[in-house]
C-alpha cells in the first residue's frame, strides 16, 4: 500500500479498524472519547447520518469501517480539517461511504445534506470559550472550546436535520450535564440512553455519551457505568477492563 504524502506537521498514525489516520502533529489526537462514541452508535445499515464537527474524519472513519451507515457526512468548520479529514477519507478507500463538508453547524439545513437525516453524532467543544487551559494552536483552542458553537448549536443544528425519530449521539462532560439536558429539551431531543466512562472505578465519570430521539417520549435508561481501567491484586494497572475491551475488541456498546 503506498504511503501518503505527508506536510512537515502532519504524523500518520494506524489505529483500530486498520485505519490509517493522517493527523496533526500539534492538533487532536485519537483518543477514547472518539472510539467510545463510534461503538456507542447503534447500526442501522440503510442509514444516513452526519457528524457534526468530524476534526480528523476518525469517527466517521470508524463507522465506514464497521459498514454501520449507508452514507455519512463528515460535516467541519475548520478548512484545515476538513481538507484533512477529505485525506483520510481518500487514503483508506471510503469516498463512496463518506463525504466530507465546509460547513458551520449553525447554518447548516438539511438541503446542505441531500435531506433529512436517521442519525447525527458529534463530538463537540466541552469547554465554555473563555474558561481552561488556552491552546496556542488556534485549531485546537476552536475544537476544545465553544468558538463555534456550544452544545446548544450542536443540539439545534441535529434536531433541523434529523428525521422525526431520528437519533442524536454525543460524547460530553459530566460536569456540564445540566448544559446538555437544557439543550436536548429545547430542541425536542429526548436522552434515551446514557452511559458514565470511568478511567477507574475509585475515579469520577471523565466523560458520558447519549442517545437523543427526535420527539421522543419521556423514559431514560442508563447503563452500567464503564470503567476503562482496573488495577490487578500486585497494584499494577492492566490495559483496559474486561468490558472495555470487549467494547474495543467488538467495536461496539
Amino acid at each position: 500500500m503506498q504511503a501518503p504524502v505527508l506536510s512537515p506537521d502532519e504524523q500518520l498514525d494506524e489505529v483500530n479498524e486498520h485505519i490509517r489516520l493522517i493527523r496533526r502533529k500539534n492538533g487532536l489526537t485519537f483518543g477514547s472519547d472518539a472510539f467510545l462514541l463510534s461503538a456507542f452508535c447503534r447500526p442501522a445499515s440503510n442509514g444516513r447520518a452526519a457528524d457534526f464537527g468530524c476534526g480528523t474524519g476518525i469517527i466517521a472513519l470508524l463507522l465506514a469501517a464497521r459498514h454501520t451507515y449507508r452514507k455519512i457526512y463528515a460535516i467541519e468548520a475548520q478548512p484545515t480539517y476538513a481538507e484533512l479529514a477529505q485525506k483520510n477519507v481518500h487514503l483508506n478507500g471510503f469516498s463512496d461511504t463518506v463525504s466530507v463538508f465546509l460547513r458551520d453547524v449553525r447554518q447548516l439545513t438539511p438541503t446542505d445534506l441531500d435531506g433529512e437525516l436517521d442519525v447525527v453524532f458529534s463530538n463537540p467543544p466541552y469547554m465554555r470559550a473563555d474558561s481552561g487551559y488556552a491552546s496556542p494552536h488556534g485549531e485546537k483552542q476552536i475544537a476544545r472550546h465553544e468558538i463555534l458553537g456550544c452544545m446548544d448549536d450542536f443540539a439545534a443544528a441535529a434536531a433541523r436535520c434529523l428525521k422525526y425519530g431520528g437519533r442524536f449521539y454525543t460524547v460530553y462532560r459530566p460536569d456540564r450535564l445540566e448544559s446538555l439536558f437544557a439543550a436536548l429539551k429545547k430542541h425536542k431531543l429526548a436522552p434515551k440512553r446514557m452511559v458514565f466512562v470511568h478511567d477507574h472505578r475509585d475515579k469520577e465519570p471523565s466523560m458520558v455519551l447519549t442517545e437523543a430521539v427526535l420527539g421522543g417520549a419521556e423514559g431514560l435508561a442508563i447503563l452500567p457505568p464503564l470503567f476503562l481501567h482496573e488495577t490487578g491484586p500486585n497494584g499494577v494497572e492492566k490495559a483496559l477492563s474486561p468490558r472495555a475491551q470487549t467494547i474495543y475488541d467488538e467495536g461496539h456498546f
